[in-house]
């Protein structure tokens, strides 16, 4: 795409910058939401939204202990600061993924039990719900695109070829990213069927 014809056009530069970058944040945030859902195997980035209470804020988890995965069914949490290993340990037991933790006074543990079929297909049905919201959201971002460059249009700034190859590059540019956003699911959907 940086041999981009919106880009070549300087009415539509600026748009077309702005547009591409909030595409590739919405791809990255798909893309984080997907690091942190649950397979079978421990992974650090299943805590990634997992927020402590710390200090008289909330603080991600991995900004108070360092986090790892010594074993494929094994998470261990050792906090920068002993004294914080309750509140640790109480957002681990609240967060939404159901871990059970235990402390032995220095680090947390976290079993990471084997999922169950139905708990597989349940976390399927979740990634399809997370991939429709970021596909509206990259929708939203084209709609927005193609007003601003009807607008252009209409104030003359850009001729009505350029309005038409605009539009289509922004069609395009909106049916990359979804299959981009397709193909990461597609991916992560065979890692958590994996038995």
């Amino acid at each position: 795409m940086a041999g981009s014809g919106m880009a070549g056009i300087p009415a539509l530069k600026d748009t077309f910058q702005l547009l591409k970058s909030r595409m590739d944040k919405a791809v990255e945030d798909f893309r984080t939401n997907l690091s942190s859902i649950r397979t079978g195997r421990a992974s650090v980035h299943m805590l990634d939204q997992v927020k402590v209470s710390a200090y008289g804020t909330e603080m991600p988890l991995n900004q108070v202990g360092q986090v790892n995965a010594p074993e494929p069914q094994m998470l261990v949490v050792q906090p920068y600061d002993v004294s914080l290993i309750a509140e640790i340990e109480k957002a681990l037991r609240t967060a939404p993924q159901g871990f059970n933790p235990q402390n032995d006074g220095k680090v947390v543990r976290i079993p990471v039990p084997p999922m169950t079929e139905e708990r597989r297909k349940e976390v399927v049905k979740h990634l399809s719900k997370i991939l429709e919201d970021h596909r509206t959201g990259i929708r939203n971002i084209r709609r927005d695109g193609n007003d601003l460059v009807k607008k252009a249009a209409k104030d003359k700034k850009i001729s009505e070829d350029d309005e038409k190859r605009a539009l289509e590059e922004m069609q395009k540019l909106t049916d990359d990213e979804i299959k981009r956003m397709e193909e990461l699911c597609k991916a992560k959907e065979k890692e958590v069927m994996q038995v």
